[in-house]
């Protein structure tokens, strides 16, 4: 395979296509029901809106699109009660919390297709309801953990039928464990083509039908084998699937494997696909050179033939299409005679992705199967990428419950989406990816490996841009990550640093969503158990400035962190931890935004409070940052007037004129360490006529941005207005000339800015121009 047709292959068409807007429309309906519906608060019901009449199509892609994002219930069941307006020809609930009345409103249509997987909430009663409306029925499929079969069946003895459906063609039961089987069901189903008991450990008695002649599809995987059970099956003339296979390896041994395996293939002439994965069917790996007759019988001879499986050595020259050798005894699928044209195994990357596409439907095998996959992807490299990812998040999908399933899912996806083709994951797959970790992730919270798995994964991703269309659920889960103090490991940290990550570069929106979780709370409480144990790690310095990211024109959060001691916990950690750059320079970029809310500031106006930031003014920790943040508080707390600062010490005019001293020594092209989303709180002071100190530190901070970063900051300075105000400070006589000369500064890296397309480029300005 070539790497373009590789990569054409990763490029799933999901993925390279935009959604349809029927699509869109879809899922937009799924999360507004009101669209179509009206609740009515009597009966708690949802019914269809009096003009609303849906086809076959439109009801069952509604199902399958609310089954992506929600449980069904006998709410969005009650829908479909009314048979004129809505119509159901096809019934498929996965993973639903619909009871006996929610299926009955749906069976009421008369479908052609049921399948229930994990509708655990369903009763014995159910199978009346299915029969009383089964006259269209052709399939119908009771999943894993669907508990309608009764233990006590003398009513169905007596009746002589569980299930009166003359019609149907294929019946797949799935229950893992059901120890009586009610053949009573089987009897009078004489049209039956597809027959799938998996894991119905009493079926075995099932040789005791002889009417069922006219199979063509059998599953009984891990249904015990039996000389009778193999007697029965070599009767089925007609027989295309066979599947005997076992999860586990002590269930497939056969007395005699090479005679049992070549009675079943030598009397299903029309066998095309045989499953014996987990078995010892397949011998024990001798190679067997045997002869065959070839040719007519007039003119027949006799040749060798090879063949490493010998109950098949009649398929040589008639090679099966598929052929399950997954877990068999002796390793068959690393045999090199085998006739089979596909095969299930774990000799190589092609036979693991079959065989995981085969056993979607099994839980046991298919997590052995994804482990395979696991090692493939963390010691070689692979060709199949795309088709590899397309299983892992089909199998996560099915089995969110399934936690080793989701574990080692997760895992293979960090090794996938940081591989070498990862710039080729579309949004669309990116998405599906990140919905499948979070599904994971929500259902198995108090599994470490799983949480783990999950966040590092996600960090492949870019945080925040790639999971904004999960936003809310993402932070749920990470919150919980950092939730217990006492789980000091990888989990935490990550979660954290993943929080933070979430917490910047977002809007206001979902910082007070944040906030509303409890973040603020949750990082003041990691704050105190390091105060406790005297540690400063990566775990308190992120706290803070997770703290920071999310009070940014947040007031909500800036309160939040003073009614939470969130200035206790900073004197504390001043205190205990004093020579801390980071935690430092956290701790006061956190307080600059609260000194931003007025309604505050008069909690900030503490002696002690003050004195730590007049103290901080002559910092040089982690360049000029400390500083710059001390006189930023303490600017927009002399921002309010004189009438405001309502302590003696330190006295307002010695702390205007420290604020003062501290701009003019900082180096007005230093690179800073911070981020601003807007201007407005900076701009707010340059109308602090009445005390031109904290004009002075605000035309600092404009010139210091738009001089070092002027693609970022310039745009931003005019579309708020600040070049109006800087006009009006100019012309205004009570600023003096440091601060005048700022604003000229500002004003001309503006101007170049916005003329950077001329024949001359522009010059770094500087307050001596």
């Amino acid at each position: 395979m070539t790497n373009e047709q590789r990569l054409t292959l990763y490029d799933g068409s999901y993925d390279s296509f935009p959604d349809s807007l029927f699509d869109l429309c879809m899922d937009f309906i799924v999360v507004n029901l009101n669209t179509i519906t009206n609740f009515d608060p009597e009966t708690r019901w949802r019914r269809l809106k009096d003009d609303v009449i849906l086809p076959a199509e439109i009801c069952e892609k509604f199902i399958r699109a609310y089954q992506k994002k929600y449980r069904i219930n006998d709410n969005i069941a009650n829908m479909f009660r009314d048979k004129f307006r809505t119509r159901l020809n096809v019934v498929k609930l996965r993973n639903s919390r619909i009871t006996d009345e929610g299926l009955r409103c749906m069976m009421g249509h008369k479908p052609f297709e049921v399948e229930l997987n994990q509708c655990e909430y369903l009763s014995h009663s159910s199978l009346e309801i299915i029969s009383m409306h089964s006259e269209n029925l052709l399939s119908l499929k009771f999943g894993p953990l669907t508990y309608v079969f009764p233990q006590d069946d003398s009513f169905y003895r007596q009746r002589g039928y569980i299930i009166h459906a003359p019609n149907l063609k294929r019946l797949t039961i799935q229950r893992r464990g059901l120890a009586i089987f009610p053949l009573l069901l089987l009897k009078p189903l004489q049209h039956l083509t597809h027959l799938d008991l998996s894991e119905c450990t009493s079926a075995g008695s099932i040789w005791a039908l002889t009417e069922m002649t006219n199979l063509r599809f059998l599953v009984l995987h891990a249904v015990p084998g039996t000389k009778d059970l193999i007697d029965w099956i070599s009767q089925m003339r007609y027989l295309r699937h066979l599947d005997i296979s076992q999860s586990n390896e002590r269930h497939g041994k056969y007395f005699t494997p090479n005679e049992v395996l070549t009675q079943l293939i030598e009397n299903l002439h029309q066998l095309e696909s045989l499953d014996i994965s987990g078995t010892n069917l397949a011998g024990t790996g001798a190679a067997a050179v045997s002869t065959m007759n070839q040719g007519s019988s007039s003119d027949s001879m006799e040749c060798e033939v090879r063949c490493d499986i010998p109950g098949l050595v009649s398929r040589v020259n008639h090679p099966l299409e598929f052929l399950g050798l997954y877990g068999t005894h002796h390793g068959a699928c690393k045999r090199h005679d085998i006739p089979a044209k596909v095969i299930t195994g774990d000799a190589n990357e092609e036979q693991i992705l079959t065989a995981a596409r085969a056993y979607m439907e099994r839980p046991v095998m298919l997590t052995r199967v994804l482990n395979d996959l696991y090692y493939l992807f963390r010691y070689e490299n692979n060709a199949y990428v795309g088709r590899a990812l397309c299983v892992v998040l089909d199998a996560m999908d099915q089995h969110v419950m399934e936690k080793h399933i989701q574990i080692s899912g997760s895992a293979t996806l960090f090794y996938i989406v940081k591989g070498k083709e990862k710039d080729r994951i579309g949004i669309k797959m990116k998405r599906r990816i990140i919905t499948a970790l979070l599904d994971g992730m929500e259902a198995h919270l108090g599994d470490d490996t799983m949480m783990r798995n999950g966040c590092l994964t996600l960090c492949q991703f870019k945080i925040p841009s790639d999971v904004l269309f999960e936003y809310e659920r993402v932070v749920q889960i990470l919150l919980n990550g950092v939730a217990d103090v006492n789980q000091e490991g990888f989990v935490q940290r990550i979660a954290i640093y993943l929080l933070n990550s979430l917490a910047c570069q977002v809007d206001g929106k979902q910082k007070t969503f944040l906030g509303n979780q409890g973040a603020i709370g949750k990082m003041l409480n990691l704050i105190s158990d390091r105060l406790e144990r005297r540690i400063c790690d990566d775990v308190l310095e992120v706290a803070w400035s997770t703290m920071w990211n999310v009070t940014d024109e947040t007031p909500q959060n800036c309160q939040r962190f003073l009614e939470n001691r969130g200035m206790e916990y900073f004197l504390a950690c001043l205190k205990t931890f004093p020579d801390k750059e980071e935690l430092l320079r956290n701790m006061m970029g956190l307080l600059g935004n609260v000194a931003e809310v007025s309604l505050l500031r008069p909690q900030l106006m503490n002696k002690l409070f003050l004195a730590v930031f007049f103290e901080l003014l002559d910092s040089c920790s982690d360049g000029i940052e400390v500083s710059y943040n001390a006189a930023g508080v303490l600017a927009h707390m002399a921002s309010d007037g004189p009438q405001a600062w309502t302590v003696a010490e330190p006295a307002r005019d010695q702390v205007l004129q420290r604020v003062a001293a501290a701009v003019e020594r900082w180096d007005l092209r230093a690179e800073r360490n911070i981020n601003y989303r807007s201007f407005e709180p900076i701009l707010s002071l340059l109308n602090a006529y009445h005390t031109p100190e904290c004009q002075h530190w605000a035309v600092w901070a404009l010139a210091n941005l738009t001089t070092v970063y002027p693609d970022k900051y310039c745009t931003l300075v005019e579309a708020e207005g600040g070049l109006t105000l800087l006009n009006e400070l100019l012309a205004h006589p009570r600023p003096y000339e440091h601060i005048k000369t700022l604003a000229n500064v500002v004003i001309t890296n503006c101007f170049h800015w916005a003329n950077r397309d001329s024949n001359s480029p522009p010059t770094s300005p500087s307050p001596d121009n």
